[in-house]
């Protein structure tokens, strides 16, 4: 469960972060939904973007090895 857990807080975290970035980088300003709450720097949105591959690497890793 925990594992799961840390997996969807990683895919949210990163896809947050990338959507951010990626709006700030190629558009007028970021996307997503952390913008209507809080003005986020563009290194912090990438920041962002690699905490949440990091965590939904290793919370996928961690469900395959539960499962075998």
């Amino acid at each position: 469960m925990k594992n799961e857990a840390l997996a969807v807080i990683g895919w949210i975290a990163l896809v947050q972060g990338g959507l951010g970035a990626g709006g700030r980088l190629f558009g007028d300003g970021p996307w997503g939904l952390l913008q209507k709450w809080w003005d986020i720097p563009t290194p912090a949105y990438l920041v962002l973007f690699a905490l949440g591959a990091a965590l939904a690497s290793y919370g996928e890793n961690a469900k395959r090895k539960a499962k075998a």
